[in-house]
């Protein structure tokens, strides 16, 4: 019974597993029926678009490639047009060629007939010349030499009572107009100057003292100029030592080292570097003290410290031995006193002035003239483009744009003219004297010329059977006219003419 029960049991479990296997093979076969068909409805679909999109790209085609013929077309008939139109074109151009060549053949017969008519003309004044010749019996220069002759026999008296006059006329325009020329004339006397003062002189208390100097074997000396870039010139010259330098405030440096060490006595290596480190500290104040003064001096506040600094170094400077700052200081102030009495701005004339050669504390440092280092330097910290203007052209390479630049030329003139101001070498003033007399003694009549009182008078002294009232008139302005064209100078030069006049009479 057990056994049936349980063969039984197995037989049941086999048919339901075979009949479950059945059942899920089913039920996966319907499954994969629903999936296939949906597969199948998604492609049918796709062709279906993609059906669509290709209709849609070739109408979109068809509708570009009609309107890129149109354009084509409309370009073609445009490109037609302009062929047109130079064609057109071309054509006046060989027209007008043509009309031209013909006009050329016209000129060149004018230019024929004209050269015809000119030799025609030329050999009729040649002939006329001819017969008068022939008829007066004088050759052309003879006819007129002697025209000139009877016209100034004739008109001598006349012409020196007319020059007489017209001097009169003028002396009395030119007070009634002084004010307004000063400021105009004085510009032609401004000139461009550099400094020839290179050396400074040390004066030693004993002659014992060169020997420290220059150390053993040259070593002290050596060691100084290293550090200072000045020369050191020990020569035979008693109890003085020569700095040479271009860099005036690096002479001066040296100057106050070389002092102190003299005054120490103890002159090694380390002692010199001591002592230039402290004439450099002290320099340094010594710049800014007299940059401060000049600005205060001139009543020119709020400059920028670079500008201040700058200015002092100026006091290191010299031109023709004239220092620099006080030549500053010299045409601000004469610049702010003109432009108060001709109405100008005497803030911007005076400011002008004052930094009108700052390019020269630095042109022997930085290439460049002094005047465009000057302009660069004050464009650079912010100055006035007014004040600007106004010192830009007192050497007359820019043009004059304001009466404060007019008035900055004459002060710059007055300052560097005025006696005593500047020095020149005696080589220099004896040539301007030289080349002054020259001048003067290559005029025909001339016996003699003296230049005098430094070259600022030239007096000249003629034979009086050459040379008339009229002709001593003539030649002083003559002479005046070449000094101005061919020498540069400061100021003005007086010339005078002395012709001697003696009456001889007998009394029988």
């Amino acid at each position: 019974m057990t056994l049936t029960t349980i063969i039984v049991g197995l037989v049941l479990l086999a048919l339901g597993l075979l009949i479950g296997y059945f059942i899920r093979q089913q039920i996966a076969q319907n499954r994969a029926s629903s999936v296939e068909a949906k597969l199948k409805l998604k492609v049918q679909q796709a062709k279906d678009e993609a059906r669509e999109i290709i209709i849609e790209a070739k109408d979109k085609a068809t509708k570009s490639l009609e309107e890129v013929k149109g354009e084509e077309k409309k370009k073609k008939d445009q490109l037609d047009k302009l062929e047109e139109r130079l064609l057109k074109r071309e054509e006046i151009m060989d027209k007008r060629q043509v009309e031209l060549d013909d006009k050329g053949k016209d000129l060149e017969q004018a230019v024929e007939k004209i050269k015809t008519f000119k030799a025609e003309l030329e050999k009729m004044k040649q002939s006329e010349l001819e017969t008068l010749e022939k008829l007066s019996g004088l050759n052309k220069d003879e006819a007129k030499n002697e025209l000139f002759k009877r016209l100034e026999a004739g008109s001598h008296d006349e012409l020196v009572q007319s020059m007489k006059k017209l001097e009169t006329i003028r002396k009395s325009e030119l007070e009634k107009k002084a004010q307004e020329l000063m400021v105009s004339v004085m510009q032609r006397y401004a000139r461009s100057n550099i400094s020839e003062v290179t050396t400074s002189a040390v004066i030693l208390p004993s002659e014992d003292l060169k020997g420290k100097i220059i150390g053993r074997e040259g070593r002290n000396i050596r060691h100084f100029e290293k550090l200072t870039g000045v020369e050191v010139i020990v020569d035979e010259s008693p109890e003085t030592i020569t700095l040479s330098s271009f860099d005036p405030v690096r002479r001066e440096i040296a100057k106050v080292a070389l002092e102190k060490l003299i005054q120490d006595g103890r002159i090694q290596p380390a002692r010199i570097e001591d002592k230039i480190n402290e004439a450099q500290k002290e320099m340094k104040d010594m710049i800014e003290k007299a940059g401060e003064d000049a600005a205060y001096e001139v009543g020119v506040l709020n400059l920028p410290p670079e500008i201040v600094h700058l200015l002092g170094r100026l006091a290191f400077r010299t031109s023709y031995g004239q220092n620099a700052l006080l030549h500053s200081i010299e045409v601000a102030t004469l610049a702010r006193m003109m432009a108060s009495e001709l109405g100008a701005n005497p803030e911007i004339a005076k400011a002008a002035g004052l930094l009108h050669d700052i390019g020269k504390a630095v042109d022997h440092e930085i290439e460049g003239a002094h005047l465009e280092l000057g302009i660069r330097i004050l464009q650079k910290y912010g100055i006035s483009e007014d004040i600007i203007k106004a010192m830009r052209s007192h050497h007359e390479n820019y043009p004059v744009e304001s009466m404060e630049a007019a008035l900055i030329n004459a002060a710059d003139a007055l300052s560097a003219a005025r006696p005593g101001a500047r020095r020149e070498t005696l080589e220099n003033y004896l040539k301007r004297l030289t080349n002054l007399e020259k001048i003067a003694t290559d005029f025909e009549g001339v016996e003699k010329a003296y230049a005098i009182q430094a070259g600022r008078e030239l007096r000249i002294f003629v034979f009086p059977d050459k040379i008339d009232d009229f002709g001593a008139m003539k030649l002083a302005r003559d002479v005046a006219n070449k000094i101005e064209s061919e020498l540069n100078y400061p100021g003005e030069i007086k010339v005078t003419v002395f012709r001697e006049t003696r009456v001889t009479e007998f009394a029988k």
